[in-house]
């Protein structure tokens, strides 16, 4: 019988850097939906004589990222041109790094927080690029049948963080690029905006004998636009990959592209090695040097809390379950969003506050996709609809009515609530006149609970609720219940 077989995975993740222009010149590097070649300069788009600049901004950003990694500056690192030649690349060549990265021998914990032991995945190389175009497929039109190129991209500052090929599942990998984009969201490296192309990731994945040092055939996996997609891609070709092998046949070095529509890889050219790129040091930069005084600035700028560190805090201060620490600390803008709730609500109702969040405000997000930046319902005003709840002045079915309505026009729920009657009613005298009624209408109910059946409390509330159109205090109506009938 064949041993089993296992994953062997490595990603390389594309950042883009929170900057205002591009890594070599002054264009913007936030032109996403604007016009095709709006944002371009003889610089981007690789005219004679145009010589790049180096955006000081992007280094910093770049070293913070690193540093945020665990990762190992080096004291000098050297730009060089990776020759290659597609139509979305002017120069043909793309300003990369290569021998001498940025950073190295960094890592990041999986797992951290749950009763597993942590581990640590690690991150051989952190460098600097340029982004390249982007090519327009105009296909099926009487009119035109051919591709066009947007240079917008073409110099946008990118950092590549590669990983060790320490991951062994879909799973693995899914995790790691969460808990990836956690940390440079919160260091403030990128936005890693996945649908404007801000965060991007190729899979290299081989198959060996579970046990085993030596590696299989490697693949690469390319057009990888979701968390997603990673982690279905990888599940499919560990089963292509297998298959090849239990059949006797031999697994090629090849790129292949991922086809969600049809949940396959299909190949895509030979897979490429670093002498085929013809790498030599770029002429027109010096070298880079992390100077004490840059390092320093780049260390001052790290978060107090990073993620992890974080979770742990909405552990142990608010007392929140460890889905949903890991769930509210997994983009530092709701993380934010969180704290500003539970700092004007207060800790004791910091669960209630998680639970809104995470039913009725990221549904609406969901739906309209929307950021939590851009949630109509501030975090004040959330905040003051789970006071409400917690006085019993609005029930929670009530308050989802309430919820409803503020996301609509940006009221308080307190004058929201008192406009549309959706007050709880707490007054003993007017509770008991509803529970009056709903026994007198219900015999069979109260005559149930007289002979110990619990649950026909439960129908008479809901008696109570009725009659009262939602308004009734329920703790109260089932207290008054019980009394009457004893």
């Amino acid at each position: 019988m064949s041993a089993p077989l296992e994953l062997v995975i490595g990603l390389e993740v594309h950042a883009e850097l929170a900057t205002a222009s591009k890594l070599f010149c002054p264009c913007s590097a936030s032109s996403f939906g604007e016009p095709p070649n709006s944002a371009i300069c003889p610089v981007c788009t690789g005219q004679p004589g145009a010589l790049p600049v180096l955006n000081a901004r992007a280094v910093e950003l770049a070293f913070l990222g690193a540093l945020a990694l665990g990762c190992r500056l080096r004291e000098r690192s050297i730009f060089a041109r990776k020759n290659y030649f597609y139509p979305d690349l002017p120069k043909g060549y793309q300003i990369s790094q290569y021998e001498d990265p940025v950073a190295e021998r960094g890592g990041l914990e999986l797992g951290a927080g749950t009763a597993g032991a942590p581990r640590r995945i690690g991150i051989r190389r952190v460098h600097m690029e340029e982004d390249a175009g982007k090519l327009l497929h105009e296909e099926g039109s009487r009119e035109l049948d051919c591709s066009l190129v947007d240079f917008n991209r073409s110099g946008v500052p990118l950092v590549e963080i590669v990983s060790e090929a320490d991951i062994r599942s879909p799973e693995e990998a899914y995790e790691y690029l969460v808990r990836l984009k956690s940390i440079l969201q919160y260091a403030g490296v990128s936005h890693c905006d996945m649908e404007k192309g801000e965060m991007r990731c190729d899979a290299n994945v081989s198959v060996r004998a579970t046990g085993s040092q030596a590696l299989g055939t490697r693949v690469e996996i390319k057009n990888l636009n979701s968390f997603k997609a990673v982690r279905e891609a990888l599940a499919y070709e560990f089963v292509r990959q297998s298959g090849l092998l239990a059949e006797g046949r031999a697994v090629v070095q090849e790129t292949r592209l991922w086809k969600a529509e049809r949940g396959v890889t299909e190949p895509m050219r030979s897979k490429e090695e670093a002498h085929d790129y013809r790498y030599f040091p770029e002429p027109d930069l010096v070298a880079l040097a992390a100077s004490p005084s840059l390092v320093e600035k780049a260390r001052s700028e790290l978060p107090k809390m990073m993620p992890q560190e974080r979770r742990l805090h909405f552990l142990t201060q608010y007392g929140l379950s460890e889905y949903d620490a890991g769930v509210l600390t997994a983009e530092k803008a709701t993380a934010d969003y969180f704290e500003d709730v539970v700092d004007a609500c207060g800790a004791p109702l910091a669960k209630q506050a998680a639970n809104w969040m995470q039913s009725e405000l990221f549904a609406r997000l969901n739906a309209e996709k929307r950021a939590i930046g851009e949630a109509p319902v501030s975090p004040a005003a959330l905040a003051e609809l789970v006071g409400l709840i917690a006085k019993g002045a609005v029930s929670g079915r009530l308050a989802k009515e309430v919820f409803a309505r503020m996301w609509e026009t940006r009221e308080t729920p307190g004058v929201l609530a008192e406009s549309l009657g959706l007050l709880q009613v707490s007054d003993s005298r007017a509770v008991a006149q509803w529970v009056e009624e709903a026994l007198a209408e219900n015999p069979k109910a109260v005559a149930d609970v007289k002979a110990g059946k619990e649950r026909a409390v439960g129908a008479l509330v809901g008696a109570v609720m009725r009659k009262s159109k939602g308004k009734a205090n329920p703790d109260l109506a089932n207290r008054l219940i019980k009394e009457k009938i004893r």
